[in-house]
């Protein structure tokens, strides 16, 4: 499970943990049910926030919500799980991001990916993620295009980034992708006038999820000789502290201009807890609870 929106059970409180379980869940029989069952694995912490977001503008009483059956990840518990289109974005961004993120692991050489016919192997999963993803794009009316322009243009950013590129350089691809995806939340919900404020939104949270993935990643690749982005650019990582204090603050500003049925879960994932994740990421806070739910559907 990959994501850095990670919140723990005993800071969401039982009504908040109830409801981010309904959106993982989801997002999990959405992948199942469009995509099969091998695409579960790209179930992540930060692809339900498409689900939560839409959710969170549609109007009273418009929530999808179905009980799902037993599942062992529920203790073969049934649940009140969300669905409908947020879900079904949700599971397109996911797919086309995992895809993504087998490329990078296939370029970086990454344990088994370093043997060719592995690699191969990731390459036609990576495709066959990406075809599903459009599928479920379009039936929501969402075009991932963008999303797959911005991970074509990032591998071409990276060669090219050197000793003094803005880092900010580099996270432009992940910014826009995600800019993309939060703002089609407001289109799915009815709700037009959202669309610029949670494009902000996402193109800050796209920033933050880059940065604090290369912070997090930065001593393990810096053993292995994979590409990470602060070294590449030899950015300090006091300026990567920064830009991610700056990205959490200017989130927080983004969702004030947005209107919101109930935007209790929204604030709190993208309010309280990014700023719980930069903390984490550069070790200034830790927590021995669990750090999150587990996935089931």
């Amino acid at each position: 499970m990959f994501g850095i929106v990670r919140p723990c059970r005993h800071r969401l409180g039982e009504k908040l943990t109830s409801q981010w379980m309904a959106h993982l869940c989801g997002l999990c029989l959405a992948l199942r049910g469009d995509h099969g069952q091998f695409a579960r694995i790209v179930t992540n912490y930060d692809g339900l926030l498409i689900s939560v977001l839409t959710e969170a503008q549609a109007d009273p009483g418009a929530a999808g919500r179905r009980t799902a059956g037993p599942c062992p990840l529920r203790g073969m518990r049934t649940a009140s799980v969300a669905h409908g289109e947020g879900a079904r974005l949700a599971a397109a961004v996911s797919l086309v991001l995992a895809s993504a993120k087998v490329r990078d692991h296939v370029v970086d050489g990454d344990g088994l990916l370093a043997r060719r016919p592995v690699a191969r192997a990731a390459r036609r999963v990576a495709a066959s993620w990406d075809a599903a993803g459009a599928r479920t794009g379009t039936a929501v009316g969402f075009d991932t295009a963008l999303l797959v322009d911005a991970v074509e243009r990032q591998t071409g950013i990276e060669a090219l980034a050197g000793p003094g590129t803005p880092i900010l350089t580099v996270t432009e691809p992940t910014e826009t992708a995600t800019a993309a995806a939060f703002a089609h939340t407001a289109v799915l919900a009815g709700r037009p006038d959202n669309a610029a404020p949670l494009a902000e939104a996402g193109r800050l949270f796209g920033r933050l999820a880059h940065l604090l993935d290369a912070v997090e990643d930065l001593r393990a690749d810096d053993t292995s000789g994979a590409w990470n982005p602060i070294a590449a650019t030899g950015t300090p990582l006091a300026e990567v502290r920064r830009l991610a204090d700056d990205a959490v603050h200017g989130v927080r500003l983004a969702l004030r201009e947005a209107e919101f049925t109930d935007g209790r879960l929204v604030h709190r994932l993208l309010a309280h807890e990014l700023r719980t994740s930069v903390d984490r990421a550069f070790g200034a806070t830790s927590c021995a609870h669990t750090a999150g739910p587990r996935a089931a559907g």
